[in-house]
This record gives C-alpha cells, structure tokens and sequence, in this order.
C-alpha cells in the first residue's frame, strides 16, 4: 500500500533498492560520489561563515557539517538531502554564545536534538499539510534571495580579477549542462578556476581566508556546564527555538525536494532524524544545524544525485578536505563558489511565481501571501518568523473570505394554518462566519412563528452558539416564538451542551 508523502516508511525496501542498484551502477555511483565532492565543497566556506555567525571557532561550524550530513544519511528520511551547520541555527544561537559561552552552546545543541526526536515521534511533521503551498512558494523564493544577498559581501571591495572570474565560473555552471551533464558543472567551475589562479598567481579571496580549518578529527566532547535548574533556564528557550527552527526547515526543504525528485519521504524520520543528527553533533563539540536548502539544490538539480550516499560523502569528503587536504582548499578562490551559490539561487527560485501571466491567473490572495512570506523572512533573516507570518496572512485571508460564504434565504409559508417565517442557514459557522449572522434576520418584521432551517449548515465553535443564542433573545424581547431545526448529530450535541450558558448580545 503507498504510504502518504508526509508518512512514508520509515526504511522501505524501495530506498534500499535504489541504494543497492548505485552502488552496482558505475555510472549512478559517479553521480553520487560527484555529487557529495561538490556539495563538500560549497559546504566549507558556509559552514566557516556561519561559525562566524554564531561567534564561535569555524572548527564548530565545520565539524557540525560533517556529523550533520553522516549521521543523517543513516537515519533520515528524505534521501539526497543534505543537513549542516546552518545560518537559520546561528542566528538562534548567537546571543547565547556571547553571554555565556561554547559549553552552554554544546548542551543546547543536546537539548535541542533531544525536543526533535521528541517532537519528531509526537508527530510534528504532520502540521506540514497546514503550511499552504503559497507559504511553500514564498520560503523557497525567500531562501533564494537571502542566499543570494550571503554572496553579495563576496563581491564587494575585492581584487578586480575577482569579477571575471565570477563571470567566467557563471558561464561554466549555466553553460556546462548544455553541452554535458557527465560531470556537476559546479565541480569544473570549482577545479578550472583554481588552476587559473593558482598557476597564473592571481590574488584573489580564497577559502583560507575564512578561517583555520581543523587539522584533527572530532572527538567526544562533554559540555562543562553544571547540571541544575538555573542551566536549564538559561539554555531551554534557545534549544526550543532552534529544535522548532530546524524542524521548520528540515521538512519544508524535504518537502520542495519530494516535487523536485517526484518521490515521496518520511517526514516523522526526517523529525526524530534531526534532533539524533544533532544530539551526535552536540557530543563531538560541534554547532548544531539542520537541513540546507542550497547545498541540497546543489546536489540534487546541479548533480543530480538521489541517494543517501551523497549525503553520507558529502560529509566524509568534507572531514577529508579540511583535514588531510587543508592546503589544497585553502587556495580555491571565492570566486567559484559564489558563482556555484548564485546558480543554485536561481535554480531554486520559483520565476514561475512571478510571471505576469501568473500572477494575473493566481488569486491575490494567494500572491499576497507569497509576498508577506518573502518580505518577513527577508527582513528577520528568520525562516520561523517568515513561515509564520506568511501562515498567520493566510489564516487571516481564508476566514475572511469563509466569512462570506454562509448565506440566509429568508421565505414567508403557511404551515399548519400559521403564517411563519422560515430561516435557510446554507454554509459552515465558526467564530468568523457567524459573526454577521445576528444581522440576517427581519426581527420586528418576521410573524408570530419563526423557524431557523439549518440542514445545510455546521456549526464549528462556541462563538456559533452565542449567536444562535443571541438571535433567539432578540425573537423572545420581540414576543415572537424561534425554532431552530435541522441541526446534525454533531451540531445538536454541541448545541444542547452550550445554548443559554453563553451569554446574549448582539
């Protein structure tokens, strides 16, 4: 039986099948093994900034992005998805480390694993199918530009040679798959830029210029922070912020690659996933992170990987680069990888969004939504703050719209010898539809005997029932009998339990 987008399998043997079938494939083992060397590659000088970010030693971010990719390749869900140290986590982080340190930073990192894997087996990723898809649309357009805005510093006061070789670095990751896909264009825009300045001696930003990169492996490390309540006020808010942080953009990203890849992932894994990922993290002294959306477009549309083995090589080649090839990434200038990160940002954007045959098409509503999204993330730098604003607008905007779609049809019958005003109730009542329900109804007006018809009706809240409430008062001050009739099993239930405890008013 298929099991939904949001709740696949944890392990089926169809992910196993298709790993098995690129491990016999040398064709589909190069991609993948491709795929991770490029993602590994893009990774050093983000995981570097980000460390920047969140004012700690790059060794922190650095080591984050190898456990983060390793230990999630075993147990996530969304294969080909690639997690690391990321900005959205250091920007959550950051106070803390200023105020009171790494330690503290290593045992927020622990809890907040732990609220994942919490989280994640509650069931958090079911609340994925409230996000509307114009919320999707303005995360991945938002995402996008904030990328793109991390690379403008890169090009600004720099050597001049920097600029061509941008521009040539472009030319060959938007060039390269018109003519070949046999290898990621990134990969040769990184090597044929490298060999340009290395043996033509152009000065230009360079890797090393971020920071040191380790030159050990990581080891187990136990936060020295002491194990009372006045720790756990200190560091709770931070781990619950960046537990739900990561969550919010591990699934939503785990969600644009199911439609980009037309497969289907466990979002309950890639939960309880995330909070393992960084619980391993945490222990071998690393920053904590998540998944990233433009290293994951990187190795998915740029190289076109789809297996957990990309994700598992990308953070060992990683381990290997800064570590045993230090020297050798050091030297690879800037330049290409601002180019790489500028393709991936406009593989990633949604142009389709903003066409103008589209936006003529869509429902302002809609559009409205995607802008609220963009302009929110856009301004925090926080895609928690942009995702719920833009589902806030949209709530808004839906029971706006719903308020308008109960309708009153008000005829005057004779039934049994009685002339009678009889009330149709069409459409679902909640506290935004019933509102205006108390103005619907001729009260001086209507006969003797009034009935309220409401077989085609719902009614959802409390805030319903008061206004039944309220309608039936203000027949009674008038001297005139009401009937509510037709009410379902559910309806009637709810109407029985509350109708005259509410209160009246109009």
């Amino acid at each position: 039986m298929a099991a939904t987008a949001g709740n696949a399998p944890a392990s089926t043997p169809e992910q196993l099948q298709s790993v098995r079938e690129t491990l016999r494939s040398p064709r589909r083992l190069k991609t993948e093994v491709l795929g991770g060397l490029v993602v590994a590659l893009a990774l050093i000088p983000e995981a570097i900034a980000f460390s920047v970010i969140a004012g700690v030693d790059p060794r922190l971010g650095l080591f984050a992005s190898f456990t983060m990719a390793v230990t999630i390749a075993v147990v996530g869900g969304r294969p080909a998805m690639i997690s690391a140290a990321t900005g959205a986590v250091a920007l959550v982080i950051a106070p803390l480390v200023k105020t009171h340190g790494v330690d503290y930073l290593v045992a927020t990192v622990i809890l907040a694993g732990i609220f994942q894997v919490i989280l994640g087996l509650a069931g958090v990723a079911k609340l994925m199918r409230f996000i509307p898809r114009s919320v999707m649309v303005g995360f991945v357009n938002a995402l996008a530009i904030l990328v793109f805005m991390a690379q403008v510093p890169e090009l600004l006061g720099v050597p001049w040679m920097v600029y061509p070789l941008t521009a040539l670095a472009l030319l060959i990751v938007f060039g390269l798959p018109r003519l070949t896909t046999v290898v990621p264009a990134p990969l040769v825009a990184i090597v044929v830029l490298t060999l340009i300045t290395v043996f033509a001696s152009i000065t230009v930003p360079t890797v090393g210029d971020k920071g040191h990169l380790p030159e050990s492996l990581p080891s187990l490390f136990i936060p020295n922070v002491p194990i009372t309540l006045e720790t756990l006020q200190v560091i709770f808010p931070y781990a619950l912020a960046m537990a739900f942080v990561g969550l919010l953009e591990s699934l939503m990203t785990a969600k644009l690659v199911d439609d980009v890849t037309d497969t289907r992932s466990s979002k309950t894994r890639e939960a309880w996933g995330q909070g393992v990922a960084n619980i391993v993290t945490g222990f071998t002294g690393g920053m904590g992170g998540c998944a990233m959306i433009g290293q994951t477009m990187i190795n998915v549309k740029a190289s076109g990987a789809r297996t957990r083995i990309s994700t598992f090589l990308a953070g060992v080649f990683l381990l290997i680069l800064v570590v045993a090839l230090g020297g050798v990434v050091s030297v690879i200038p800037m330049a290409a990888l601002v180019a790489v990160m500028i393709f991936v940002c406009w593989a990633t954007f949604d142009w389709h969004s903003i066409h103008p045959r589209t936006l003529k098409m869509m429902p302002k509503s809609e559009t409205t939504v995607m802008v609220a999204t963009v302009i929110a993330v856009v301004a925090t730098h926080n895609l928690a703050i942009g995702v719920g604003a833009g589902v806030l607008v949209a709530m808004v905007l839906f029971a706006r719209r719903v308020a308008h779609f109960v309708t009153v049809e008000r005829t005057i019958k004779d039934i049994e010898g009685q002339e009678t005003a009889t009330y149709t109730v069409n459409g679902e009542l909640f506290f935004a539809s019933s509102n205006d329900l108390f103005t619907q109804f001729e009260y001086a007006l209507d006969p003797q005997h009034v009935v309220i018809d409401m077989h085609a009706s719902h009614l959802w809240d409390a805030s319903t029932i008061a206004a039944l409430d309220a309608i039936t008062e203000k027949y009674r001050h008038h001297g005139k009998d009401v009937k509510i009739i037709g009410l379902n099993d559910a309806s009637t239930l709810m109407h029985e339990r509350l109708a005259g405890k509410l209160g009246t008013g109009n």
